[in-house]
């Protein structure tokens, strides 16, 4: 007689390996210093913002970047899924669930606010993107305000560059030149 499979204990303590073990359900599943986040799944509005932007990026990119929706990155042992990615030519196609920031990092990451990822998207998030050496952040808000954060020189943790509002524009330069209109990524 076989012996019975070995059945699965909610962990005290997350781990990319336990990660396996949730439905996919259409949650954002991820963790931070031990401990599981599960967001609801993005509704329209934060989808219509997210489309539109990917979109904007994609279009100014440079031949060879990748922009790319709710990957995965792995930043030191927190498994973070931002909802837009900005790749530089030269980094690798991940060859796991999650992108390692430690080959080499993204060059952007966005977070489009939502009530329930507004602590994260405004505190410990840019921190730890910021100690992941990703240069630039973009924090977007439900009305297509961007708080656009880029890391100094002396690898200091983020610094507010700009804040553009539906009205105005700003011409940014990381990850590459782009003229930044929060009207045209508003949700309508």
């Amino acid at each position: 007689m076989a012996a019975p499979a070995q059945e699965w204990q909610w962990p005290s303590s997350w781990t990319e390996a336990d990660l396996r073990h949730l439905p996919d359900d259409g949650h954002r599943y991820e963790v931070f210093d031990g401990s599981l986040l599960v967001t609801p799944p993005a509704g329209e509005t934060h989808q219509d913002i997210s489309a539109r932007l990917l979109i904007a990026l994609r279009a100014a990119a440079p031949d060879g970047w990748r922009v790319l929706q709710e990957i995965g990155l792995r930043c030191g042992g927190r498994l973070l899924i931002p909802d837009l990615v900005v790749l530089p030519p030269h980094a690798p196609r991940a060859e796991a669930d999650y992108n390692d920031t430690r080959k080499v990092p993204p060059a952007l990451v966005v977070e489009i606010e939502s009530r329930s990822t507004v602590l994260m998207d405004r505190g410990s998030k840019p921190l730890v993107y910021s100690e992941a050496g990703i240069p630039a952040y973009w924090r977007v808000e439900r009305d297509g305000t961007v708080h656009i954060h880029q890391q100094p020189d002396d690898g200091e943790p983020y610094k507010l560059l700009h804040t553009v509002r539906k009205g105005s524009t700003f011409q940014v330069d990381v990850p590459f030149p782009m003229l930044l209109d929060p009207a045209a990524i508003a949700s309508r």
